[in-house]
């Protein structure tokens, strides 16, 4: 297996958040659960990092440590070079966007923006000059003086934010602040997430589960899965070079293959054959030795369905079925008697020809389709 990256930041540029070997633990002996587990990153001055995994991978854990709500069990945690496990939240210049909000219900949307500048106490002049700023930030500036209540559920992430960024944090921490939104809101204020964190220069760390969200907006990603950084890397990397099996099948949708690995050439790629006889060439990945036992993972969009015969497509198929999905249509096609494969084409770029259930087929693979995953 790779070994998995936790850099990737320039070298000599300043570490926003360094994480060393954190480790924490909930309970003792034998109910004791282990949320983080050896865990070591580091996230650039200026970065939009994504902590991304399903429930319970230790992402929230992670951002509640950086935080201050919890207490490591072992380990460090530097911010901008100093040592801040010790410090209590409230001494620590970072702040956090929750997934509800927590305005206060009573407060126009300027006071709320101005609550912390005064716990801090700062001068009033200067404190209604911030909240000015902020509200032109984020385009709210005709609704200061309404309460949460009669604003959209957009308008009130707005506000958190405003209030997050008010003081002049060095790092945003944001925890599922999107979740409570629908669809079509949560889209558009993806993009606005990623402007307004541009716009400030201050470091987001960013916790999800959902994938579409990381892809977007992330210079980096962080897959987590029970406690352990699965992969770091850009959205590019994540998605196109998985290092294992789980981070190929959490981001986004795959084929995964059960192989043997046959030969490897002296050009660096390997030869791996299916149980169905579906011989696949791939890449090398780490040091796999012949006879092997491995997977392989393919894109649905790095397939495409031709007719039998037609040009180097030698892998036969049978469409099962097809969805039409608007953009692309999802076709799951058979190899043998038992492997499915899911084949996605963009409508705009189809041929006059279609297949439908019961069509004989076969598969083409575009170049560098097939990823080798040992581990």
């Amino acid at each position: 297996m790779e070994s998995v990256r936790t850099g990737g930041t320039d070298q000599g540029a300043v570490s926003a958040v360094e994480v060393r070997n954190a480790v924490k633990t909930y309970g003792a002996g034998e109910r004791a659960v282990t949320a983080l587990n050896d865990v070591s990153l580091e996230i650039g001055d200026n970065e939009f990092f994504t902590l991304l995994g399903p429930s319970g991978c230790g992402k929230t854990t992670m951002l509640r440590l950086i935080a201050g709500f919890e207490e490591l069990t072992r380990g460090e945690i530097r911010l901008y070079g100093e040592e801040i496990a010790t410090l209590p939240p409230n001494k620590r210049p970072v702040n956090t966007v929750f997934q509800h909000y927590a305005l206060f219900p009573h407060m126009s949307v300027a006071d709320n923006i101005a609550f912390g500048l005064q716990r801090l106490g700062q001068a009033a002049p200067d404190v209604k000059r911030r909240v000015g700023e902020m509200l032109d930030l984020v385009q709210l500036s005709a609704l200061a003086d309404r309460r949460p209540t009669q604003l959209s559920g957009g308008q009130q992430q707005r506000v958190a934010l405003a209030r997050a960024l008010a003081p002049h944090p060095k790092v945003l921490l944001l925890d599922e602040p999107l979740s409570a939104l629908d669809l079509k809101l949560r889209q558009a204020m993806r993009l606005e997430l990623k402007q307004l964190q541009e716009d400030t220069g201050i470091t987001f760390i960013f916790v999800t589960h959902d994938q579409e969200e990381a892809l977007t907006m992330s210079d980096r990603i962080a897959v987590m899965s029970a406690g352990l950084v699965q992969q770091i890397g850009s959205a590019t990397e994540i998605y196109e070079t998985p290092l294992n099996r789980f981070v190929a099948d959490f981001i986004g949708d795959t084929n995964l293959i059960d192989v043997t690995v046959e030969d490897q050439s002296p050009d660096g790629k390997v030869t791996c054959r299916a149980e169905q006889g579906m011989v696949l060439t791939c890449d090398r990945v780490g040091e796999p030795s012949a006879g092997q036992a491995a997977h392989v993972s393919i894109r649905p969009e790095k397939l495409s369905l031709v007719p039998v015969g037609q040009g180097d497509a030698q892998i036969a198929c049978r469409v099962e079925r097809l969805v039409y999905l608007g953009t692309d249509t999802q076709y799951l096609v058979s190899i043998g008697n038992d492997l499915k494969i899911s084949v996605r084409v963009q409508n705009a770029h189809r041929s006059s020809l279609s297949f439908g259930p019961g069509d004989e087929a076969a598969l083409k693979l575009d170049v560098g389709a097939v990823r080798l995953l040992t581990d």
